[in-house]
Parts: structure tokens; sequence; C-alpha cells
């Protein structure tokens, strides 16, 4: 059988596809969501590190592997949200010489303003699949991060 053939063959979308589009969907709607509040000075690129600032604090390794770029890049980007009064650089505790990446109130408001911005994007998917098809989407998508995510915990 041929790739793509059979059932609805002008519907039916890759399933890679199929799981990159409610992300990308929601990273839009959030972006434009703090936009809207105000957090109007920073790009989706510093947007997409921010977002990886564990809430004690991150180092900058740490986020350059999970953002998937270089350390310097991730360095640059980090500088910027610095800059812009997102985020600061703390020594770490843990280990004197390094330096932990910790989140500023400006960033902790705009923290706020995506969080809101997802539970409402989480309650009408909710609303339109069901609850029991919800859950068992977040189950599945969980049970699929066991063998897809190497940060899960």
């Amino acid at each position: 059988m041929e790739l793509g053939a059979g059932m609805d063959d002008e519907q039916r979308v890759d399933l890679g596809v199929s799981l990159f589009i409610p992300y990308r969907y929601t990273e839009d709607r959030i972006f434009r969501a703090l936009q809207d509040a105000g957090f109007d000075d920073w790009t989706l690129a510093q947007c997409r590190v921010f977002q990886r600032v564990a809430p004690d604090g991150s180092r900058l390794t740490d986020l350059a592997e999970q953002a998937q770029m270089t350390k310097q890049s991730a360095s640059v980007l980090v500088d910027q949200l610095e800059r812009l009064g997102y985020v600061r650089r703390v020594p770490d505790p843990a280990d004197g010489r390094a330096r932990l990446i910790v989140i500023e109130q400006r960033g902790q408001r705009a923290v706020e303003v995506a969080t809101a911005t997802r539970d409402e994007i989480f309650s009408e998917w909710k609303a339109y699949l069901g609850t029991r098809n919800f859950t068992l989407l977040h189950q599945i998508l969980d049970q699929l991060r066991e063998i897809t995510d190497p940060y899960a915990r």
C-alpha cells in the first residue's frame, strides 16, 4: 500500500505533524497573549529559552541542551533576557563556580500570563474533546514521553 493511501486522503496528516500542530497553536497563542499583556519586547526564540528556566533556576548548559542549541546561542539569548529584566544570573548555591539563571519579578508576571493562557486553551480542548478523551490524550502523551523525552523525570 502506498504511503498516505487509504481513508480520507485529503484529511489525513502525518502523525508527527498532528502532534506539532497543537503545540504550535499553543505557542503562538501564548506568545500573542504575552504581547497583548505588554510583554512585547522579546522574541519567540528568547521565549523558547525562557520557558525552560526551572522555578528554582537553571544552568546555562541545561537550558542550551533542552532548547537544542549551542551554549553560545543560549548565552546570547539569556544575556538579552537579562537586559530586558526577565531573568538574572546568580551564584549557584550548590557550586560556587557555577551560575544559575533565575526568573525575575517581570519574568514571573510573564509566566502567570502564559500559564493562564495555557489553562484557557486546555479547558477549550477539554470542552471540545470531552473529559474522557482529553484525559486519555494526556495519558497517552505522558506514556509516549517515557520513550521520547530525555528530560522526563
